[in-house]
């Protein structure tokens, strides 16, 4: 029964503000999309553009972040990005209401906001690896995967629902306040947090930008981890607007039918990620994380085959809960995996690396499946990226030694990195 166990007062305000700002993001689901369609009458290629550009010039501009950020303290850090990314939503509802909303705005805010989001992640990467014993971090990292995909299931339904009610710019509000209250949340843990050891010169010099990369890289663990994660989630997410298309132009299913046959698949992440702690315990790490790895790029071919009425929403539900169930195993255990074989001095600027990486590479591959899309029609791109997909298991490591974490001190693993 590790998974329903206490880690902790301070661990329980950090679950609480995750909590509610998963909440507001799954709430405002798509919202910068909508609002340039419904209140700026943006065409495909701006909402594609919002889409892909916002995220991959923010994990850009996240990049020289991730050195500052390791030298500091991390709990302020994780306020203040709430506070900015707060700020900057509310800045688009004082914009429409003034009637001086345009498409530029929302593209800056979404630039804004996902710098914002992978510095956040990495800092609480960081805050969470000093938080917590090393035993207790694959624990708290199923809950945090299973309010993902609680959220996930059930703030789509209720921010289009509050779209239809209070206008394109409601959920947008119940997002920025979300973070506000996630900044509430953050400060009431309470500054125990120790001050990081800071590197001299202080300074960020030009190969601490890189510093991320370099320890990714150089690890034999989490090489080949980082490279079949990158290629699975564009792929995942390239076929995600083709899917789109199919289901709700091709084949003519109603946007409610649409928007169930993705919420209903999402309980198989309750079950994910309450399964992990438990799968781990049992078969131990490696072999987890190569299983549950590969199963997860079984199904989305699966996707292709699907047809009117029915039959074809019903294929939907099973190949999505298949997918989600196997991530939401994947993801806990490959969370803790990367923070064990990541030494505190370097754990900010390798999650940011490995999330910046990921946006950009999700916002490259969307785009390009957007273009396949468009010559060869959904179904064919589609098939593609499932296709693509059942090659991936063979970038997962082979090795049990090279995935068991202390076979090899973290230390080791980035010693060519100068620190």
């Amino acid at each position: 029964m590790a998974g329903r166990r206490s880690l902790g007062r301070r661990f329980g305000w950090l679950w609480g503000a995750y909590a509610v700002s998963t909440a507001g993001t799954w709430l405002a689901f798509d919202a910068f999309a909508l609002i340039a369609v419904l209140a700026l009458d943006a065409g495909p290629a701006q909402v594609s553009l919002l889409a892909a550009v916002g995220p991959a010039v923010g994990a850009a501009v996240s990049v020289p972040l991730g050195p500052w950020v390791e030298v500091r303290r991390k709990r302020p850090v994780m306020i203040a990005t709430d506070l900015v990314r707060c700020a900057v939503l509310l800045s688009i509802p004082v914009a429409f209401a003034l009637g001086r909303l345009g498409f530029g705005q929302l593209l800056l805010v979404s630039v804004a906001v996902a710098a914002a989001d992978i510095t956040f992640n990495a800092a609480a990467g960081a805050f969470l690896k000093d938080l917590l014993p090393r035993q207790d971090l694959l624990v708290a990292n199923g809950r945090f995967e299973a309010t993902t995909w609680t959220a996930s299931m059930v703030g789509p339904p209720l921010g289009g629902a509050a779209i239809g009610l209070f206008g394109p710019v409601t959920t947008v509000v119940a997002d920025a306040v979300s973070y506000l209250l996630s900044a509430v949340g953050i400060r009431a843990i309470g500054d125990a947090e120790q001050h990081p050891a800071r590197p001299e010169p202080a300074v960020t010099r030009a190969r601490d930008l890189l510093a991320g990369w370099r320890h990714i890289l150089a690890d034999p663990a989490l090489r080949p981890l980082f490279l079949n994660t990158l290629l699975v989630n564009s792929l995942i997410m390239a076929a995600s607007p083709p899917l789109l298309i199919l289901m709700v132009d091709d084949l003519h299913f109603a946007p409610w039918q649409y928007a169930l046959a993705f919420a209903v698949p999402c309980t198989g992440g309750l079950l994910g990620s309450r399964l992990a702690p438990r799968l781990v315990a049992r078969h131990g790490r490696h072999r987890v994380l190569v299983t549950a790895g590969a199963l997860r790029a079984c199904w989305p071919v699966g996707l292709a085959f699907t047809g009117p009425g029915t039959p074809g929403l019903v294929l939907v539900m099973l190949v999505e809960f298949g997918l989600i169930t196997c991530c939401a195993v994947y993801n806990p255990v490959l969370a803790t995996h990367r923070l064990d074989r990541t030494p505190a001095g370097r754990v900010t600027r390798t999650l940011s690396a490995w999330s910046a990486t990921g946006k950009a590479t999700t916002a490259t591959m969307t785009a390009l499946w957007g273009v396949l899309a468009a010559r060869t029609g959904p179904r064919t791109a589609i098939a593609l990226a499932g296709a693509l997909l059942l090659v991936t298991p063979l970038l997962l490591p082979r090795r049990d030694g090279a995935t068991e974490a202390g076979d090899e001190p973290a230390s080791v693993a980035v010693r060519s990195d100068g620190g």
